[in-house]
């Protein structure tokens, strides 16, 4: 029997099967062009001439799956044409939000099973399936995952999260690009209706800096180093913008200038009060984290940090949160914190991992039949998933 591995993400989906080598990157979105008035489901996208004033249709709101109509809209095309499976036949393994709530998880279990009628699934967040992960063997680790729409902050011990030190930052990729919208569209064009694009701008020009004065003060000097320029795409002669490599020439292009939004926007992870989000930043959040453990325990975490979800990717994440960490933390205690080579498809490759390291007697454990639901309903769910958080 086929088993499919979604990890449903807010932004993208991390699917493929049980067997594949990697993960198909998806966004997990519907998508109406502005011109074409067509809409795009999931990897559609790819099919789009025309970036400009995208209007995106969520299935995500604030971390939680609410919009089902959505969803299946995308699952619909995902399961009869990206993956070709038919569900019946099949085992799912999904990832869920932590702390979600009971209700929502009801929803699952039902689309899941009486809707889709899949043969069986298991529904876990998805650093439950990071810490599977075969880079991954200490006792004690703290997986910090930046995603979408939050950071989390969940230590393991011996596989198993410390629920009561779990902590949540309500920052995630989402506010970055929505920030970067509205400080653009101040200073330069109007850009609040060009989401896929700063989503771009963002991914391509923002940095973490190790020290934001001497940057600052690098960007109203003369000669700055800092300031960038992103050559925004017509549509026409280019898809995709790109950055302009200082001494080459301009003709019909427009330009937008970056110049401290590049490290000014990312900053808002290590201190969200700047834009008024009243939480502790991911230096502290870990700290807190730990703190909540028993102490016997600290060191080890200390040394076993692992950076998971998109925003791990921006230039010096790793090195600003150890920077930021240090002042925290005994100095009788190592920091080592590790970015994996590719941290948003990390979590899929650990439940990959957990699949295939587990025996068919363990399987049966984790997983719940459709006749089970059928039967008990999502109360069978509640007792056999593993969650993180739950209610």
């Amino acid at each position: 029997m086929k088993t499919v591995l979604l990890d449903n993400g807010a932004s993208t989906m991390k699917v493929g099967f049980s067997s594949s080598s990697e993960p198909k990157v998806i966004p997990n979105a519907v998508l109406r062009g502005r011109k074409d008035k067509r809409h795009y489901i999931g990897d559609q996208i790819e099919t789009c001439q025309d970036f400009s004033s995208l209007f995106y249709r969520l299935p995500f709101e604030k971390g939680l799956l609410v919009q089902w109509g959505i969803e299946r809209d995308i699952w619909d095309r995902l399961f009869t044409h990206v993956l070709q499976v038919d569900p019946k036949d099949t085992r799912l393994m999904i990832t869920e939000p932590c702390f979600n709530l009971s209700s929502l998880q009801d929803s699952y279990d039902q689309v899941v099973f009486e809707e889709y009628e899949f043969q069986s699934y298991l529904r876990t967040p998805a650093p439950q399936w990071a810490i599977h992960h075969p880079s991954l063997d200490a006792d004690c680790s703290l997986v910090v995952d930046s995603g979408y729409s939050f950071t989390h902050f969940i230590p393991f011990v011996k596989k198993k999260p410390v629920v009561s030190a779990i902590r949540r930052l309500n920052v995630g990729g989402k506010v970055l690009t929505n920030q970067l919208k509205e400080v653009v569209s101040f200073r330069s064009y109007d850009m609040m209706e060009e989401a896929y694009i700063m989503n771009d701008v963002k991914e391509q020009c923002c940095y973490l800096s190790k020290d934001m004065y001497k940057d600052l003060a690098v960007t109203r000097s003369k000669k700055n180093t800092i300031l960038q320029e992103y050559v925004l795409p017509d549509f026409i002669h280019s898809k995709k913008g790109h950055i302009r490599t200082p001494g080459s020439t301009l003709s019909q292009e427009q330009i937008l200038v970056m110049n401290n939004e590049r490290f000014m926007i990312p900053e808002i992870l290590m201190h969200p009060s700047d834009i008024g989000i009243q939480q502790a930043g991911i230096a502290e959040s870990i700290k807190q984290s730990v703190d909540a453990c028993d102490k016997s325990l600290h060191g080890l975490l200390y040394a076993n940090i692992v950076l998971i979800g998109g925003n791990s990717l921006i230039p010096g994440y790793k090195e600003r949160i150890e920077q930021d960490l240090r002042p925290f933390v005994p100095i009788d205690y190592d920091i080592r914190i590790v970015t994996p080579d590719n941290p948003i498809t990390f979590s899929w490759e650990g439940g990959q991992q957990l699949l295939m390291s587990s025996t068919k007697h363990e399987q049966q454990k984790m997983f719940v039949q459709r006749k089970e639901y059928m039967e008990y309903g999502s109360d069978v769910c509640r007792r056999k998933f593993n969650k993180i958080g739950g209610q």
